[in-house]
This record gives structure tokens, C-alpha cells and sequence, in this order.
């Protein structure tokens, strides 16, 4: 698949990809070096992004929902708004992540690395967070987790 000039595949290097508001539902990303890429606004609900590398990425307002996120390394990246209902972010790194306001509900986030996450305004409804790191992080009530 080509997006913007963009080869999307298992493996792919995209990193600093200006991607925004792509449409990518289902896509196979597995692996694949998203390091600083812009993804706000896209559509990858469905998509298979285990193990991809999504460091300072741009994720705000994108559709993740049903997203396989397992293993995925997401420190530092913006997820404000982001929907992420019914994703599989099972041990993903999510070290600072900016989840504002997302969107959790049904998530599987056991074993996630949240330390020093802001899930500010976030919905949690649902969500399976046994064994997350919530060390730090800001929960969606303001407070912050020893």
C-alpha cells in the first residue's frame, strides 16, 4: 500500500512521515519506525502495529480503535484525543505519553509502561489494567499515581 508517496508495510521506515489524516484502516505496520511521524487525525482503526516504534509520534484526534498495539514503544508521543476503544496496547510503552482526553474504554493495557503518562480526562471505562506501570502518571481525575 501507498500513502502520500508513502510505502506502508510490515518493517517500513517512516520516520518524520507526514501522514495526517491518512486513511490506513487494517494496515500492516508491524515493526515499522514511526519515530516523530505525524499520524493526527488518521484512520487506522484495525491496524496491525505490534512492536512498531512510535517515539514522539503525533497521534492526536487519530482512530485507533481496535488497534494491536502489543509491544509497541509510544514514549513521548502525543495521543491527545485519540481513540483507542477495544486496542491492545498489551506491554506497550507509553512513557509520557500525552493521553489527554483519549479514549480507553475496553483497552487492554496489562503489562503497559504509563510512568509519568497524562491521562487527563481520559476514559478508562473498561479498560484491563492489570500489571500496568502507572508510576507518575497523571490520572484521569488530575491526581497522580504513587
Amino acid at each position: 500500500m501507498e500513502v502520500d508517496g508513502y510505502k506502508i508495510e510490515p518493517g517500513a521506515d517512516l520516520v518524520g512521515a507526514n501522514l495526517a489524516g491518512a486513511s490506513m484502516p487494517g494496515a500492516d505496520l508491524v515493526g515499522a519506525n514511526l519515530m516523530k511521524a505525524n499520524l493526527s487525525g488518521a484512520n487506522l482503526s484495525g491496524a496491525n502495529l505490534r512492536g512498531s516504534i512510535l517515539w514522539e509520534a503525533n497521534l492526536s484526534e487519530a482512530n485507533l480503535t481496535g488497534t494491536n498495539l502489543t509491544g509497541a514503544d509510544l514514549w513521548d508521543a502525543n495521543l491527545e484525543g485519540t481513540n483507542l476503544s477495544g486496542a491492545n496496547l498489551w506491554g506497550a510503552n507509553l512513557t509520557g505519553t500525552n493521553l489527554t482526553g483519549a479514549n480507553l474504554w475496553g483497552a487492554n493495557l496489562m503489562d503497559a509502561y504509563l510512568m509519568g503518562a497524562n491521562l487527563s480526562g481520559a476514559n478508562l471505562s473498561g479498560a484491563f489494567l492489570w500489571g500496568a506501570n502507572l508510576e507518575g502518571a497523571r490520572m484521569p481525575d488530575g491526581t497522580i499515581h504513587d
